[in-house]
């Protein structure tokens, strides 16, 4: 737990029945499934496109997988890829990973074969799990050859399906399957989990031992490998049950939409719901039509996702034929959520919409809005039980006061990582324990925080600071924009222009003159966009943020 050392502004504001001061004990991270199955095992674990799985059958896969990986004589810390979207393997395969005292890389399965090669290469990943699609086996072959790989398992993807969508799955995306030839470099997976499921348990050192090497763009440079503990993803996944403490243990039904390979949904997705003993209804792609008929007739109550998923929830089109009263709360990550998405999607479906904050780098949650009580509107929240949020001076690195002044903000806690996997910037993100994220913000006098911007994305025109964010929240309120983001170009007068990039919804036409019309009066000359440029659709990472770096591109 971190230290306290004074009396928070954030304590008085927390939820009721929620307290700071917390003890999180030094426990292995699969210890949170044990102890589902342990008191929940008929309950359903998993419903993949109406199959279901219960907790004991998902515990028992767990258990058979690890003795099938001791049994290819694994060395305790060997790095372990999972190359596959969301599906029952991908659950099993990372807490038995775990189990065995080896180390998850989570690889995103749409990345190329030379940016899948680097990261294999950086992390000195050996084993890789993956699927039966030829898409995903090419590259695995591929990597085989031309990297430090030696051995890929896997696993039948129709084997996860009910009956008939298996049958009819294998014969009518028969070209998307992979023909295998199983032998010592390709390994069955369900080959591999024909034992008892006796496997030997291996000594963890929770505080010490990798769990996940999770990639990220870090706060610096290239992607590198956030090295992330059994005790740091644990104690997440125990603040994020404290924070939400309404949820009811072994009744709760999450939305599995978000990549579990994504850093936000592993541990507020898979790490919370299987905590919480929750029904995960797993989505392998992105499908808002799906997405919505499932909360409909499967009865939601939770839908974590990025703004992007609730930015086209306001505005699918048939949206009024979907009964969304299930939902009792949903959980919005990954990129800063625009007010007026927040507001129309609460309006539209009765239901809260609360914004959290983290980074990979933390686990990765360090902050949230309270799920039920009052938040504050465009705040990301309060800091997390044993979590002490600083904003400091980006220049001298000293604590910024009084309140409500923009700086730095840097996070002291258990779920920060240990560093990075074989690079230098460690020292440059965490200093003196606090780890410095490079996102700009400030804390009112109640302790909640609100993020302004990322450093740098921060736009100097003219000698002034411009924040991208502040703008694309002005630029929302329009009615016909449906997303819209904002950077910064060279310009050899100002120094940096405000540049605009915006999406309209379906069927509407504006003017840039009429949308630099109605910016006029809501932001100061300086910060207003030179250039608006209108595009059928934006940029985005597979979770669904806007990607500013292939803009500036």
């Amino acid at each position: 737990m971190t230290k306290r050392k004074k009396d928070y502004p954030w304590e008085k504001n927390y939820p009721e029945g929620v307290e700071w001061d917390i003890e999180i004990p030094a426990v292995p991270l699969y210890k949170i499934l044990d102890d589902a199955v342990a008191k929940f095992p008929e309950s359903v674990c998993i419903d993949y496109y109406g199959k279901l799985y219960s907790y004991e059958e998902i515990g028992d896969e767990v258990n058979r997988l690890a003795k099938g990986l001791q049994r290819m004589r694994l060395p305790k810390g060997i790095k372990i890829g999972l190359l596959m979207p969301n599906c029952p393997q991908f659950l099993i395969a990372y807490y038995a990973i775990l189990k065995i005292g080896a180390v998850v890389v989570n690889y995103n399965p749409l990345y190329t074969i030379n940016e899948i090669g680097n990261q294999v290469i950086d992390s000195d990943t050996r084993l890789m799990i993956t699927l039966n699609m030829t898409v995903l086996c090419e590259k695995t072959s591929n990597l085989l050859q031309t990297t430090c790989l030696e051995k890929v398992i896997i696993a039948s993807l129709q084997d996860s399906l009910p009956f008939p969508k298996n049958v009819l799955f294998g014969i009518l995306k028969k070209s998307e399957m992979a023909s295998i030839a199983f032998g010592r470099v390709n390994v069955s997976y369900e080959t591999l989990i024909e034992n008892d499921g006796k496997y030997k348990e291996v000594e963890i050192k929770p505080k010490e031992d990798l769990a996940v090497l999770q990639y990220t763009g870090g706060t610096t440079g290239l992607p590198k490998g956030a090295m992330l503990t059994h005790y740091n993803l644990y104690a997440n996944t125990i603040q994020s049950g404290i924070w939400f403490h309404e949820l009811e243990e072994g009744e709760e039904r999450m939305m599995g939409v978000l990549p579990f390979f994504h850093v936000f949904a592993m541990t507020v997705v898979m790490n919370l719901s299987v905590h919480k003993a929750c029904r995960i209804i797993m989505h392998s792609r992105f499908d808002i039509g799906q997405i919505l008929k499932d909360v409909q007739k499967k009865k939601a109550t939770l839908l974590p996702g990025v703004p992007t998923l609730f930015t086209a929830i306001n505005n699918f089109k048939k949206i009024d034929k979907y009964d969304l009263t299930s939902l009792k709360a949903c959980l919005c990550g990954g990129a800063p959520l625009p007010l007026e998405v927040k507001e129309r999607f609460e309006e539209m479906s009765g239901c809260a919409l609360v914004e959290g904050y983290g980074l990979t780098e933390s686990s990765p949650v360090v902050a949230a809005n309270p799920m039920f009580s009052e938040g504050k509107p465009g705040s990301i929240g309060l800091p997390f039980p044993g979590t002490v949020i600083e904003i400091r001076s980006t220049e001298g690195r000293r604590p910024l006061m009084p309140k409500d002044k923009v700086g730095e903000i840097c996070i002291t806690g258990p779920q920060v990582m240990k560093g990075y996997f074989a690079s230098d910037d460690t020292n440059d993100v965490i200093r003196s324990g606090r780890l410095h994220t490079g996102d700009l913000g400030y804390m009112d006098k109640d302790g909640y925080i609100f993020v302004v911007d990322r450093i740098k994305e921060m736009i100097i025109s003219s000698g002034f600071n411009v924040y991208p964010r502040e703008i694309e929240e002005v630029i929302y309120k329009h009615p016909d924009v449906e997303e819209a983001a904002v950077i910064g170009v060279d310009d050899q007068y100002r120094g940096q222009l405000v540049k605009a990039f915006v999406k309209l919804k379906d069927g509407r036409e504006l003017e840039e003159k009429e949308l630099k019309e109605f910016l006029k009066g809501k932001l100061v000359k300086y910060k207003l966009p030179s250039v608006i440029e209108f595009r059928d659709e934006l940029p985005k990472t597979l979770i669904g943020k806007i990607s500013k770096k292939d803009l500036v591109g």
